[in-house]
């Protein structure tokens, strides 16, 4: 039988094996699926987790459990060889390599954090894109919040207390919004931390935040996150950064202990090492049907592709083209096994939307409307609420969501992989440079 390898078991590798099991027949292909992580992250609610607002594993789906016809391997892959069709991978648990010759290969390994290669960023900041990610860092803010509890005024403390986030995109904005709501939850346990002692600062390079879309939605966000104490600072780039805080291009000083790095992506670098035509960002060149130039058996989608949208640009990297560029590919694949002809991916988007905490959203509508406000967090959260996959994770969600109308954000610094030691903070479990997901995006 063909064998169809998918590599990465994000939003668009899952969404590719989903349709191929649904498309093909049993004895028709076999279909293997290599991923790093056996379970699917929803990365729109990640700032979420790291707020306390949603439970950690209330926003993943295992493979094994959405997948029942698919081969699963828990692996890296380490090398792709397109001139003899074999992928190489690495078996996480025992670490063991082995090699498998597919008929057809899906590119979906997703992105890794982009610190540009600014001085100390590597180091010192703390990435948002992987669930790791996300709990190692409200451990490190409710640590925070500990320590400074048992120290007087300084200038030790004050850098303690401040969150430095850079990038002024859905993600940057989205944990502002949520880092703020957590501090006003459970400030009330920690008498010797006050309000004002608190200080989160959002760092922009663009002239507003939200680049690119309406710029009402970039506006309402600013006002609303500075009406709530965030320190919005817009044209000014990071520089460098150390153990102490960020120096801003400007040589405006932020003095701080956490940064919180959002403020781009780039293609996963397993791409680099797989010898097909990439973009000047490191982007697997594919046709409009995404197959890859050049290489008929081999397709590319997410964020790791930079796929045409027949107007001379390409598709955005966000999660609600990859889920749909998946289904489209499985088509592809298909219609090609049976020997049909393949047709080119095309989707109009419905728009975005970013929430700011405090039930407050922004959103994009289709035909470039804006809609702010209450209406337009209800909307965010009915919608992520759909798309998350199966009924128990639904079920997860809107429980979490309801105790968090009700009761106050858990304190509790669960260091498993920690130790307990009065030194000085622990730094990032994943720095900026490891945070690489099994695609994708952050919308």
């Amino acid at each position: 039988m063909p064998v169809i390898v998918i590599a990465g078991g994000g939003f668009a590798g899952s969404a590719v094996a989903r349709r191929l099991e649904k498309r093909l027949r049993p004895d028709e292909a076999e279909i293997v699926l290599l991923s790093r992580e056996n379970f699917t992250l929803f990365t729109p609610m990640l700032p979420e987790v790291t707020a306390g607002a949603l439970e950690v594993r209330h926003i993943v789906t295992p493979v094994r459990a959405e997948l029942r016809h698919t081969k699963f391997i828990l692996a890296d892959v380490t090398e792709i060889s397109s001139d003899r069709s074999r992928v190489t991978f690495r078996h996480v648990l025992t670490g063991l390599s082995e090699s498998i010759d597919y008929d057809h290969l899906v590119l979906a390994v997703g992105s890794s954090t982009s610190t540009f290669g600014l001085p100390g960023v590597e180091e010192h900041a703390w990435a948002m894109k992987s669930l790791e990610d996300a709990d190692a860092l409200r451990n490190r803010l409710v640590w925070l919040l500990e320590l400074a509890d048992t120290l007087p005024p300084s200038e030790r403390r004050k850098a303690l207390l401040t969150i430095a986030i850079v990038g002024g995109g859905f993600t940057g904005v989205e944990t502002a919004g949520e880092m703020v709501e957590l501090f006003r939850s459970v400030l009330r346990f920690y008498p010797n931390v006050h309000r004002d002692d608190v200080r989160v600062a959002l760092v922009e390079a663009g002239l507003s935040l939200l680049l690119g879309l309406p710029e009402k939605m970039g506006e309402y966000s600013q006002r609303i996150l500075q009406r709530r104490g965030v320190d919005v600072v817009l044209g000014d780039g990071v520089a460098s950064a150390n153990e102490n805080g960020l120096t801003l291009q400007s040589g405006r000083r932020i003095e701080t202990a956490t940064i919180v790095w959002s403020a781009g992506v780039k293609p996963s670098p397993t791409i680099a090492r797989c010898g097909l035509p990439l973009t000047k960002r490191g982007a697997v060149i594919t046709r409009g049907d995404m197959r890859v130039e050049k290489y008929p058996n081999v397709w590319a989608l997410g964020d790791c592709a930079a796929i045409p949208d027949g107007e001379g640009g390409t598709f955005p990297m966000t999660a609600q083209h990859a889920i749909r560029e998946g289904p489209h590919l499985a088509d592809n694949i298909v219609a090609a096994l049976r020997g049909e002809h393949t047709t080119p991916f095309t989707y109009r988007s419905l728009g975005m939307m970013a929430s700011l905490g405090a039930r407050r959203a922004v959103a994009q509508l289709p035909g470039n409307g804006v809609l702010t406000g209450f209406l337009a967090w209800f909307l965010w959260r009915t919608y992520y609420l759909l798309r998350l996959p199966g009924l128990d994770r639904k079920a997860r969600v809107a429980f979490d969501w309801t105790l968090d109308l009700i009761f106050p954000r858990d304190i509790a610094e669960l260091r498993v992989r920690a130790q307990r030691a009065a030194g000085p903070p622990p730094g990032p479990s994943t720095p900026a440079r490891g945070a690489v997901a099994q695609d994708d995006s952050n919308r």
